[in-house]
């Protein structure tokens, strides 16, 4: 695995994250509770919790967030029952609203200095859930029992900056992709209200360590958090960049994803070179009551073991893990089911948050 660079990258000021398939010292995620998020399948969904579980406890610790004694105690059996070592599982008795953890949990950095610290990125439930409160409490509770700093990101005016993890993504080197639907637009589901691109590139590039924001257009269909691009586009390595693409130009997600594709090709790194782009199939439509779902497998999650991969039962599966599979030698990649995951409207990175520390 890569070595981590904990020094501010030179062309930045202030903190610095490093890039997902950096070591890890554990990976968060929030015990599923809130029925409505998987409807009739909150049962299954624990058990595919044990699935993931079981990947990354083999080469990092699993942090826990659980609600009360009871979901300990009952997250602490279905492990056992699946051969999972509870000597790398440690909980954290942390009341919260749902599951999605890469979007509220403690996002890990450097900080000017190179030492450890949490960002506090003022989660408000993606700007359309009310109850959010208690998720938006996790990232300064998990810094204080760790003992490490948090850090309240503010706007330039001085009010709070609204980002979720699932927003950005980062070579670790000074760049972040990002898109203007989640960040920029001022109609719906507005995270800043008032910040044009610049200020919000100049906190990007302050708290995260990048001076170089690719900008893409739109997310995908049935992405309710209103264009994640954890869902469309992702680095798997500091210059090699996958984007998702949808073939068949009868499908909504033709259109977006081909713009995306259409201004990758002019983008620049941190370097000023131009990054490989691959192109990740997109599966058929996965759809529960007659809603599009957000299927996809740029949703992978890099843990320190492996490159945990959603499938759907889809014919691009094959060839999605087979691309990905050439893209990382340093770990294995494995399909994680998330067909039934899906139906919370997010799969396997939505619900990890990697830790630095």
């Amino acid at each position: 695995m890569s070595k981590i660079n904990t020094k501010p990258n030179k062309t930045c000021s202030g903190y610095r994250m490093p890039a997902e398939w950096h070591p890890h010292a554990a990976t968060w995620m929030g015990w599923p509770h809130h029925r409505t998020d998987w409807p009739g399948k909150l049962a299954t969904t624990r058990w595919m919790y044990m699935e993931i579980a079981k990947k990354i406890t083999q080469g990092e610790e699993y942090r826990l967030f659980v609600d009360s004694a009871t979901h300990e105690a009952q997250a602490k059996k279905m492990m056992q029952q699946s051969g999972i070592d509870l000597k790398r599982v440690r909980f954290f008795r942390f009341p919260t609203n749902r599951g999605w953890t890469r979007d509220y949990g403690p996002v890990s950095v450097y900080d000017t200095e190179g030492k450890p610290a949490i960002l506090d990125l003022h989660f408000n439930g993606w700007a359309k859930y009310a109850d959010h409160t208690l998720d938006a409490t996790v990232a300064g509770k998990a810094a204080k029992k760790l003992k490490l700093p948090c850090h309240d990101v503010k706007r330039p005016d001085g009010k709070k900056f609204v980002l979720e993890g699932g927003a950005i993504d980062v070579n670790g080197c000074g760049t972040v992709l990002t898109t203007e639907e989640c960040l920029l637009d001022q109609k719906t589901q507005v995270r800043n209200p008032g910040l044009d691109k610049e200020a919000v590139e100049g906190v990007l590039k302050q708290m995260l360590g990048a001076g170089n924001v690719v900008w893409l257009g739109n997310g995908i269909a049935g992405d309710d958090t209103h264009g994640h691009v954890d869902d469309l586009c992702r680095f798997v390595n500091e210059t090699t960049i996958v984007l998702a693409q949808e073939n068949d130009p009868n499908d909504v997600n033709y259109k977006p994803l081909q713009e995306n594709r259409e201004r990758l090709q002019s983008v620049q790194l941190e370097n000023g070179k131009k990054p490989e782009v691959v192109y990740l199939p997109m599966p058929k439509p996965v759809c529960f009551r007659g809603m599009r779902l957000p299927a996809s497998y740029a949703n992978f999650y890099i843990c320190n073991h492996a490159v945990l991969v959603p499938t759907f039962n889809d014919e691009n599966d094959r060839k999605a893990l087979g691309i990905l599979g050439g893209l990382f030698n340093d770990r294995p990649v494995i399909g994680i089911h998330a067909a039934d995951l899906v139906v919370g409207l997010g799969t396997l990175h939505c619900l990890t948050q990697q830790a630095i520390v």
